[in-house]
């Protein structure tokens, strides 16, 4: 391939001297009857000497031509096809009007002027074009999103209770680094389908990039989340490229797709939660939801526990339930390292959990 390239270079770079020579002949009125032995001579040096030169360099422009297209590969990867058939056809028309612009333009009879406007507006107007044919794809997109939410609840609305599709819930960075989702959806209490927006997808590569070993340990455990639910759950699974150019917080553009497409946020993350109620999004919250599951404990009932450590106060003895809702033990401190059986004395229930109170039943 590297030769074949090689040759082509050398060709092109022959027929360029080619053209010019000829330009520089007719400039300069060489091309003659009386001069045409001259004039193939100079025609065939011409070739020779430009093939030659770009033979040369050719190692160069191939280097140079290979990591251009690596270039704009690696920029357009990221891009949705719907946005680069979109700009595509916006640039083709953009320069297509250009062309008939830069027509009226060459009647300019100051030298080089015409060239530099006509350079500028193949510029402008191809820029204009791809910009103009994205947000407009943009718009449509949405507006189809729309319209199949608006059919598909109207179509719901008509169907039995048992064959209604769900509600879209749209997972934020927080709640799949968490993973209890997964667990959740195993379960079957959870309905989809699950939509994965592509810039909460980035935000997880940039994480599980991270230098940090910590935060892309996270980074890296949400992505296999991600895996769980894609290939081992019976649950719909969507990732859409619905992207707002203008939002830079990826909080604010979750909430703005759950507004478009009349859906539901999953996290665990408090703030976002606050801002949605704000904006009229619904949130299922699952930190809300384990505190909702937690065993419910009435004051007088008893209990066997293990006492781990002691408390804050004199005398106190800590235990934990195996979802994790502590156990404050009055005079339980002697009792550290045993089972014993208490009585609860109270529950108090604050934003960060449960908190059970209890004394030993035997008393002492």
């Amino acid at each position: 391939m590297n030769k074949i390239l090689k040759w082509v270079v050398t060709i092109l770079g022959s027929l360029t001297g080619i053209t010019v020579y000829i330009f520089i002949a007719r400039h300069e009125q060489v091309m003659v009857i009386d001069s045409v032995g001259l004039f193939l001579f100079g025609l065939i040096t011409a070739a020779m000497v430009s093939g030659g030169l770009f033979f040369v360099l050719s190692p160069w422009l191939i280097n140079l031509g290979r990591n251009l297209a690596n270039w704009i590969i690696n920029e357009l990867s990221g891009v949705p096809v719907e946005k680069l058939i979109t700009g595509s056809a916006g640039l083709i028309v953009g320069l297509i009007i250009a062309y008939l612009i830069s027509g009226l333009l060459n009647n300019i009879p100051i030298p080089f002027i015409s060239v530099i406007i006509s350079v500028v507006v193949y510029l402008f107007l191809g820029y204009l074009g791809i910009s103009l044919a994205t947000k407009a794809g943009e718009y449509v997109s949405l507006g189809n999103v729309l319209k199949k939410n608006v059919l598909r609840a109207d179509d719901n609305a008509k169907k039995p209770a048992s064959v209604r599709e769900g509600i879209p819930k749209i997972l934020d960075t927080s709640v799949i680094i968490d993973g209890r989702i997964a667990d959740i959806c195993r379960t079957g209490f959870v309905e989809g389908p699950l939509i994965i927006p592509e810039f909460v997808l980035e935000e997880l590569r940039h994480i599980a990039d991270s230098s940090a070993a910590l935060k892309r340990n996270r980074g890296r455990r949400g992505l296999d989340v991600l895996a769980i639910i894609q290939k081992e759950l019976p649950i719909q699974v969507k990732i859409v490229d619905h992207d707002f150019p203008d939002v830079h917080e990826v909080d604010i553009k979750l909430l703005k797709l759950a507004q478009a497409m009349a859906g539901t946020v999953v996290t665990n993350d408090y703030n976002l939660n606050k801002v949605a109620s704000l904006q009229g999004v619904d949130v299922l919250n699952i930190n809300e939801l384990a505190n909702a599951v937690k065993p419910v404990v009435l004051p007088g009932e008893e209990m066997q526990i293990e006492v781990i450590k002691d408390g804050k106060e004199a005398g106190q003895g800590l235990a934990y339930l195996d979802d994790g809702t502590m156990i404050v033990v009055e005079n339980g401190r002697r009792y550290i390292g045993e089972t014993i059986d208490v009585l609860v004395t109270s529950v108090l229930q604050t934003a960060a959990g449960r908190m059970i109170f209890a004394k030993p039943k035997n008393g002492h």
